[in-house]
């Protein structure tokens, strides 16, 4: 008896580890199609532009004037510059006008209308020669013999009197300028400017869907919430039915108000891609002052700096995002512990060491300004092998995150390696001292794939707008804005 036992003990061991390997070889041999956003960049014959997509002056709520940001950005080594001032469409370096109910707003915050724009040849603050040149129709702003700084074309943040900031950053369609209200009605710009062949993007989500206002990640973005349930399902339908719209903002302004967005991101992510379409991600400073220029920022992967190269370059996602600050607590808790554990080098530790006594003094992360930001100087995708390889510099740490959470540290990732915890998509990012640097998502396609949720979804941003906003609509008809600004000589 005791040996019949031991025989069927031998047979059932035998079948669990025949079973185990079956298996093992069965997630080696998943067939993953990876859609890779950097598949058409030669790296080697590219340039990494930086961008600021989103800035603010006088002629809307800004507190400088334009050619103080726009002197401020080139000092920073901006490359390509949107002026997106609320509900103002940007026309020109040297040609920018106020339309007369955002001008009202500018007047009360300013306590003056500030008309200020660049010559043609002119001198900075620093007593420097500067010059605005147009070539091809784009305009481009320079120090003498320096490079030129891109201006996108029609700059402008949409809904500008939106009780709830349910902003829409949008550019190369002119719409928009002095249309007020806005208040939860995302489809009206976006629809819009889709028409007339622009692009846009969702600004800071966290303000709109209260997230910024929650205590920890777990918080925000809880689906089991009917509210963010709602939220999150807007953002996914107008994502899925408008491709124009390329995604949204994870990281801007000191990621105060974005800290949970990359939660929000991941979300999108997986509800998304399933349906045909990437999601994808910029940072910017949203610079209302100078201080917080460079907090953010893309870099556009382009070969030459013109707008049909970045339009093309923000559609296709061909683009880095990337901030000097850090602002959720569990991230860098996270970050703290891969960099002690997984990577353990003197560099590591110091930059833990930074991240810790961030945290000890209840601060986010804030990268020195002297710190060499990390960049991306290659990507190689290998369907044959299934993996996916980043060549970095100024890196301490990279990490992949699929299903918003990190499955590997490390430069290079087998999907093979994760079957369990992959679904439709990875992303990589980047850590240094100098900031955070994040890919685009790599979209993946595979047999028994998670496929696209069905269900019934209904927007009533628009209806609300429309109840909220009346009065503000009709503010331009019922104050007589342009007598008043006669009078007061504006």
């Amino acid at each position: 008896m005791k040996k019949t036992k031991r025989i069927m003990a031998f047979l059932l061991s035998a079948v669990m580890v025949f079973s185990v390997s079956v298996t093992a070889c069965a997630a080696e041999e998943r067939d993953y199609k990876v859609g890779n956003p950097y598949e058409n960049v030669n790296f080697s014959a590219v340039n990494q532009y930086k961008a600021d997509l989103h800035s603010h002056t006088t002629f809307s709520d800004g507190g400088e004037t334009l050619p103080a940001m726009v002197e401020r950005h080139y000092e920073l080594g901006f490359d390509i510059l949107a002026i997106t001032d609320h509900g103002t469409v940007s026309r020109g370096y040297t040609t920018q006008e106020h339309n007369d109910p955002i001008k009202l707003v500018s007047w009360v915050k300013n306590g003056d209308v500030y008309k200020d724009v660049l010559s043609r040849w002119g001198l900075t603050s620093a007593r420097k020669i500067y010059r605005v040149y147009t070539v091809a129709g784009d305009e481009y702003y320079s120090e003498l013999r320096g490079k030129g700084m891109l201006r996108v074309p029609y700059g402008i943040e949409q809904n500008p009197t939106s009780f709830n900031n349910a902003h829409v950053n949008t550019w190369f369609a002119d719409y928009g300028d002095g249309v007020l209200g806005g208040t939860s009605d995302y489809l009206t710009p976006i629809s819009a400017v889709d028409e007339l062949g622009g692009l846009s993007v969702i600004n800071h989500p966290g303000e709109y869907t209260g997230a910024r206002d929650e205590d920890c990640l777990a918080d925000a973005y809880n689906v089991s919430d009917p509210l963010y349930g709602y939220k999150i399902s807007k953002f996914a339908n107008i994502l899925t039915t408008y491709p124009s719209c390329i995604g949204i903002d994870i990281n801007s302004k000191g990621d105060s108000r974005t800290r949970y967005d990359r939660k929000l991101w991941d979300i999108l992510l997986e509800r998304v891609v399933p349906q045909g379409r990437n999601v994808f991600a910029i940072a910017s400073t949203d610079a209302h002052n100078l201080n917080i220029v460079d907090s953010g920022y893309t870099l556009m992967l382009m070969k030459e700096n013109t707008s049909a190269a970045l339009k093309n370059c923000l559609a296709g996602g061909e683009f880095f995002a990337a901030s000097k600050y850090v602002g959720c607590v569990e991230e860098l808790e996270r970050f703290s512990a891969e960099l002690k554990e997984a990577v353990g080098t003197a560099d590591a530790l110091k930059l833990a060491a930074v991240i810790d006594e961030d945290l000890e003094e209840g601060e986010k992360f804030y990268a020195d300004e002297d710190s060499i930001a990390p960049k991306i100087t290659n990507i190689t995708v290998d369907e044959k092998k299934d993996t996916i390889s980043l060549v970095t510099k100024g890196a301490v740490l990279v990490h992949w995150i699929a299903g918003g959470e990190v499955i590997h540290v490390g430069s290079a990732i087998d999907l093979d390696d994760y079957s369990d915890e992959i679904g439709r998509y990875v992303r990589a990012e980047v850590l240094g001292e100098g900031g955070i640097l994040y890919t685009q998502a790599f979209t993946l396609d595979y047999e028994g794939a998670p496929t696209a949720q069905k269900g019934f979804f209904y927007d009533f941003g628009t209806l609300y707008s429309a109840l909220c906003d009346y009065l503000i609509r009709r503010l331009p008809d019922i104050i007589p804005l342009r007598v008043i600004f006669a009078i007061a000589g504006k």
